[in-house]
């Protein structure tokens, strides 16, 4: 059920396979009560979102102790995946919608996470730092950045220097011209082959 995340993570624990297993059978469960997935999507929950999600991962390892936001989480992504693979990694999720929060909540106490929190607010209520913002197609970068700079930690653990990441899609040229710091945009499809990928890209800003 998860062969396409074993392809690229062969090295996953036996508890991290049946988490990710998890989550291909909750997300479909949860999307027939509340729609936090595009019901035409919902079949491609591995790779559309889950895999998706996890590209991060193959951008930067973060380092225990690291922490993340998950700005505009909808109903988990990609915090929770990333959450499964890095469980000494504190994220954590927060979207304005109440019931997106809700799923992402309920379902990563389903698969037994310890290292996320959910905030169901707005990212100027959250006041925390952390070493970086992840964030998978919520705003143009430009203002992605403007808007996370205030959360991001000046305490540098990880190989990357502490900021932004963005997972997005299309012709970004015009996007990232106007973003204020260092960014770079790296295709996804340097990682995993599935078609879905093709025009897929992580854009990190340097905050």
């Amino acid at each position: 059920m998860i062969d396409h995340i074993l392809k690229y993570f062969p090295n996953l624990s036996d508890k991290q396979k049946v988490q990710f297993e998890k989550l291909c059978s909750l997300y479909p469960e949860w999307n027939e009560k509340i729609n936090v997935i595009s019901r035409k999507d919902i079949d491609n929950i591995e790779i559309n979102h889950i895999l998706h999600s996890l590209a991060i991962a193959k951008y930067i390892q973060f380092k225990p102790g690291s922490s993340a936001m998950d700005f505009g989480s909808g109903g988990g992504f990609p915090g929770i995946p990333l959450a499964v693979l890095f469980p000494d990694v504190h994220f954590h999720l927060i979207d304005r919608i109440g019931k997106k929060m809700k799923v992402a909540d309920e379902i990563s106490r389903e698969i037994g996470l310890k290292n996320v929190t959910v905030q169901h607010g707005d990212s100027g209520e959250c006041h925390e730092k952390f070493d970086f913002v992840v964030s998978r197609a919520v705003m143009p970068q430009p203002e992605l950045v403007k808007l996370s700079t205030k959360n991001i930690s000046n305490i540098q653990r990880n190989a990357l220097p502490n900021g932004v990441i963005a997972l997005k899609g299309g012709d970004l040229h015009e996007e990232i011209k106007s973003v204020r710091g260092k960014t770079e945009v790296t295709d996804i499809k340097n990682y995993f082959d599935e078609p879905f990928f093709d025009t897929k890209k992580i854009v990190y800003t340097v905050v």
